[in-house]
């Protein structure tokens, strides 16, 4: 049988598999972080109007 990464112990390959999310996730961290911020408040306008109208009945048109 040829030695491959699939027939290895089970320690081995756990350890592996848990560095390789620990890269992925801390990528995505680092990636995440230096993404631009975007300074205009329109998010924060509309959820603002969302919570000032919850529960108040739909106009009707």
């Amino acid at each position: 049988m040829v030695p491959s990464f699939h027939n290895a112990d089970q320690p081995t390959h756990r350890r592996v598999m848990v560095v390789g999310v620990l890269f992925c996730l801390t990528f995505v961290v680092i990636s995440f972080s230096l993404r631009p911020q975007p300074d205009n408040g329109h998010v924060l306008v509309k959820a603002d109007r969302l919570v000032r109208t919850a529960g108040e009945p739909h106009r009707a048109n």
